[in-house]
């Protein structure tokens, strides 16, 4: 999978990669730290998580 990131984001995450070696004094690429951080929104997102327990069949609410 390839993403394109907007400059700003991009920015954005080589500083959290910074602060991560600051605080975990492990340096980790931006490429790496990424899968964890989806990851953990997706997680994180209630909405989301609503949603993967429907059945297929059931369509998404409209509100």
């Amino acid at each position: 999978m390839t993403i394109v990131l907007a400059p700003s984001l991009a920015r954005m995450l080589r500083e959290y990669a910074d602060f991560y070696v600051e605080t975990y004094a492990s340096r980790e690429e931006v490429a790496d730290l990424i899968p964890f951080m989806i990851e953990a929104f997706l997680e994180s997102d209630a909405a989301f998580k609503k949603g993967k327990k429907r059945t297929p069949a059931e369509p998404l609410s409209s509100n």
